[in-house]
């Protein structure tokens, strides 16, 4: 054993002893209290070790450094995990906990159990370019968009990072052995935002002309390095990186039900999957049928066949699309569509918007793009007040005048209001705040992927349901194609991971299907080389929500209040879906029922 070695081994000794004695001396019985305990301290000790962790979940102790990337901390870090869970599952009593308490236990049991899983299943940090890019511009960003520490706090902790940040894009140096060139590809494009991310827009954001003030000397340095960064990816690791990108049956059908956690295995979502692909197409098909005169005035309808309703419904959804914005005003006609949604959801009491709405609309940060159209990211748990961002991309200035055509197509005006509603109002935006306010520290911290774009999903047919757009079939058939998008995720997901999937049989799904531009397919599956699970959790979580709206209103009946219902399933936080049923039960006084 080295001498770094050592020393990290006697540290992470101490730490573990410390942890354990902190939660195994807490006094008076209280389970609940003793895994409280247990938490926040493994809490101290993963922040600790996990600096930019730390800065995403709102705390604020460790903003002037950057993680230990090397390969002793993170097999360290895997030690620590181990160790915890080791030890929760030999020092809390399970039987002695509250109904809350047990849940609580379950998601922080599982967390850990997952993480472990994947730290020893998979190595981004060897295998994935991209992964580096949250320590290098993101640690930073974040300090100057969410840290509601003081502006020179902040400015001083991100100026320590990014003196930091050349060790990180050293570590990458040495640790990338081998990339899939979809992930390298990526890497490159975010590496190169982020060399003008700080040449130009750290500077905006910490109020401070290019190239001037404190920052800069840093900032100029960095950008140096990036510009390295990139011509290694470019001359090293991109002539290497090869197209072995599927994680494969087994392990797709294992980190699933950890992503999913809700029971159900691989092939049995699969299957629900491809069974709604075919009753959506027909609802589709059929509202499509009723708009054909609008459209195409005097032209006979198309016949009655497999073919001739997937024509219809094309053809439609094109005529739908023409309506759109430009480029420049994409997120500006984003921006206006929150009014009108944010007063609907008060008149039909929908559910109580929470206030102050601290949701911007902004374009995506360069640095940021490559994986998504939109995103938003919220604010952190542990900083409440922080601010969330509803993040937009507009096609790239370097696309072909078509192939930006055929995104804005995608993107057109009924589109855009079905996004803010999945990411903003009352979709992700409103859920994760609620999710904020839960006392529950474990579930504020500890999310599900599942619930998050469930609920965001469950949102955009229950809107149209309670009334918004006014009954336009438009709309409804935007929205369906939306879902269907969800829908097909899933079948992407599996097919391309686990049966071989090539881009052809990708394309025709998406495109012949799903009903989705050239450009949006090629996007998608891109993103579906890049992940794996994640596209699952849409249709998964939905699936969930909707089932548990039909049995909780049927039970009900009359009495059924939508806001109350709605408000019940937000306050338990962003927790696995599987245990929705009972605790929504419990808080409507429906127990036993």
């Amino acid at each position: 054993m080295n001498p770094r070695s050592f020393a990290g081994a006697v540290a992470l000794a101490a730490c573990l002893f410390a942890f354990s004695t902190s939660f195994a001396d807490e006094g008076g019985g209280d389970e609940d209290a003793r895994l409280n305990a247990a938490f926040d301290a493994y809490l101290k000790e993963w922040f600790r070790r996990e600096p930019v962790t730390a800065t995403s979940l709102g705390d604020h102790s460790h903003d002037d450094r950057l993680d230990d990337l090397s390969p002793e901390a993170r097999r360290s870090n895997l030690d620590f995990q181990k160790a915890t869970l080791e030890r929760l599952g030999r020092e809390i009593d399970a039987g002695r906990l509250t109904p809350a308490g047990r849940v609580d236990l379950d998601v922080f049991r599982r967390n850990l159990e997952a993480s472990i899983w994947l730290r020893e299943n998979f190595d981004p940090f060897r295998e994935d370019p991209r992964v580096y890019g949250d320590y290098v511009t993101n640690s930073v960003y974040l300090l100057l968009t969410q840290s509601t520490l003081p502006r020179d706090v902040n400015r001083r902790n991100a100026l320590k990072r990014i003196e930091a940040a050349p060790r990180i894009l050293e570590t990458a140096r040495r640790t990338i052995e081998r990339a899939s060139r979809v992930k390298t590809e990526t890497a490159i494009k975010q590496a190169e935002g982020a060399v003008a991310f700080y040449k130009n827009d750290l500077f905006l954001l910490a109020g401070d002309k290019p190239g001037e003030g404190d920052l800069a000397p840093a900032a100029a340095k960095l950008a140096g390095e990036l510009e390295a960064f990139v011509t290694f990816l470019k001359d090293d690791v991109l002539p290497k990186s090869t197209d072995d990108w599927r994680i494969g049956r087994e392990r797709f059908a294992k980190k699933l039900d950890f992503e999913i956690d809700a029971g159900i295995t691989a092939d049995e979502l699969l299957a629900e999957a491809e069974s709604e692909a075919v009753r959506v197409e027909a609802e589709m098909a059929t509202l499509a049928r009723q708009l054909w005169p609008r459209f195409f005035p005097g032209e006979p309808a198309l016949p009655d066949d497999e073919a001739g309703n997937r024509e219809t419904t094309r053809r439609v959804l094109a005529r739908i699309g023409e309506d759109h914005g430009s480029a420049e005003t994409l997120v500006d006609d984003a921006q206006a569509t929150v009014a009108r949604i944010k007063d609907f959801i008060r008149d039909r009491k929908i559910l109580t918007l929470p206030e102050p709405d601290q949701c911007r609309v902004i374009e995506m940060p360069e640095f940021m793009r490559g994986n998504s159209v939109a995103y938003l990211n919220p604010a952190p748990p542990l900083d409440a007040r922080g601010g969330s961002e509803y993040a937009i991309s507009p096609p790239p200035a370097d696309w072909s005048p078509e192939r930006a055509e055929s995104f804005l197509h995608e993107y057109n005006r009924a589109m855009l209001q079905i996004l803010t509603i999945h990411e903003a109002y009352p979709g992700h935006y409103v859920q994760l705040e609620y999710a904020n306010r839960c006392p529950s520290l474990i579930r504020k911290v500890l999310w599900s992927g599942t619930f998050a774009e469930g609920w965001a999903v469950y949102t955009e047919r229950m809107m149209l349901d309670q009334g918004f757009g006014d009954g336009d079939p438009a709309l409804r058939l935007q929205q369906l194609k939306f879902y269907l998008r969800a829908v097909v995720n899933a079948i992407l997901d599996h097919k391309m991971h686990c049966d071989g999937m090539t881009d052809e049989e990708a394309r025709e799904l998406l495109v012949g299907r799903a009903f989705q531009t050239d450009g949006e397919a090629t996007g998608k599956i891109v993103r579906a080389k890049q992940s794996s699970c994640q596209l699952s959790t849409y249709f998964a979580g939905r699936t969930a929500f909707v089932r548990l709206r039909r049995a909780i209103q049927n039970e009900t009946g009359a009495k059924f209040d939508l806001g109350r219902y709605h408000e019940a399933v937000l306050s338990e936080g962003t927790l696995p879906v599987k245990h929705l049923p009972g605790l929504v039960r419990a808080r409507l006084g429906l127990a036993g029922k």
